[in-house]
């Protein structure tokens, strides 16, 4: 077992999770790396190893409370109970994604195109689960950890979704905006305890996730970027690497001894901006 404290991170093999377990070793925690593909973790935990610090990977699906469970019981084993859970894993997938941003008459009866009214309930469900569920499941599961102990927290991952809904990805912006509201419940809920509970909006970031959505098959942008990137006042998407002030703020247990219950946005000012 470590004798570092311990930061759980979900959806760790992701492009920003992944940037973000690689800070909290650099920060001295021991860090276990939960991914559906383990592979991707374990390629991260070898990372973090060869740079000094430690970690370790394991294969998990968020949306499986008993593999969850299984998880954990390894988890300690290894390194000890969790100090820090970061909950990062969800994303969009095509299913759950509409074809134009505008409904226009006679769409009701189109079947080449994802429309509103062709949207599958599964691919609807999935989405929303993973993002609402994939936090609420870890967090029962290694929030236990954390009851009276001290300068423990929570870090969800939300989203500029979560603040105004985006065109064409319904289940996505639904399931981004109840993290945040989930967020704030969970921060009163543990208020007495001392585990704070927080969230980080990333505005921008390409990512493999949405790399349809943004890019072309030849790499030129799609007219979605050139939307994204026309909102946001510093015109640019952000580098991974720009999420990790906020989340050393957010898991300082002395920098933010009073902060529960908040969302940072991390977006380039897209957030702030009226669009006049």
């Amino acid at each position: 077992m470590s004798k570092k404290k311990v930061c759980v991170v979900t959806g760790a093999g992701g492009v920003l999770m992944s940037c973000m377990a690689k800070e909290m070793a650099r920060c001295g925690y021991a860090v276990a790396l939960l991914d559906l593909n383990k592979d991707a973790a374990e390629a991260v935990a070898e990372e973090i190893r060869k740079n000094g610090g430690e970690a370790k990977a394991y294969g998990a699906n968020v949306l499986e409370i008993d593999v969850l469970n299984a998880v954990h019981e390894q988890v300690l084993s290894d390194l000890g109970p969790c100090s820090v859970l970061l909950n990062g894993a969800g994303g969009n997938n095509p299913r759950a994604t509409t074809g134009k941003e505008y409904y226009e008459l006679g769409d009701e009866a189109r079947e080449d195109i994802k429309t509103f009214f062709n949207l599958e309930k599964s691919g609807f469900d999935f989405v929303f689960n993973l993002n609402i569920m994939g936090v609420l499941l870890p967090t029962q599961v290694f929030a236990k950890d954390m009851v009276g102990r001290e300068e423990c927290s929570i870090v969800n991952i939300s989203s500029m979704n979560a603040y105004t809904p985006l065109t064409k990805i319904p289940a996505y912006s639904a399931a981004k905006a109840a993290v945040s509201n989930f967020t704030e419940w969970l921060a009163v809920h543990f208020s007495k305890v001392g585990i704070r509970v927080n969230a980080i909006a990333p505005g921008f970031f390409s990512t493999a996730q949405n790399k349809a959505l943004l890019w072309n098959a030849d790499g030129t942008p799609t007219a979605r970027t050139g939307k994204i990137l026309a909102a946001t006042p510093m015109g640019r998407f952000g580098e991974p690497e720009e999420l990790l002030g906020a989340l050393r703020y957010l898991t300082d247990a002395n920098a933010a001894s009073f902060v529960t219950g908040v969302c940072i946005p991390v977006d380039g000012g897209f957030h702030a901006y009226s669009g006049v």
